[in-house]
């Protein structure tokens, strides 16, 4: 977790701070496995028609990993820019 989401709250009991941090931390935990879940459930649905075999076929499978690959460059696109805009350095797209 990332400290300096905590910086307000130094005035708190040291007993505080670790049921905010753990707090924090499930929130984390299950923000990915929505994120994760989502993802899955997005590109299982657009990419696999039907259920013709055990395992996808070349097509299949070439559209899920395009799919989770868009997916994973969109949210480090979106993370970056998140980090730029925290640190007041946002650059015009």
């Amino acid at each position: 977790m990332d400290k300096s989401m905590l910086g307000d709250l130094d005035s708190l009991p040291e007993e505080d701070k670790l049921r905010m941090s753990a707090m924090v931390d499930q929130l984390q935990i299950r923000d990915s496995l929505r994120m994760y879940n989502s993802v899955v459930e997005r590109c299982f649905n657009d990419c696999v028609d039907t259920f013709r075999r055990k395992s996808l076929d070349k097509q299949e499978e070439t559209c899920v990993r395009r799919c989770a690959e868009k997916f994973l460059k969109h949210s480090m696109r979106v993370g970056m820019r998140f980090a730029e805009l925290n640190q007041g350095t946002a650059t015009p797209d």
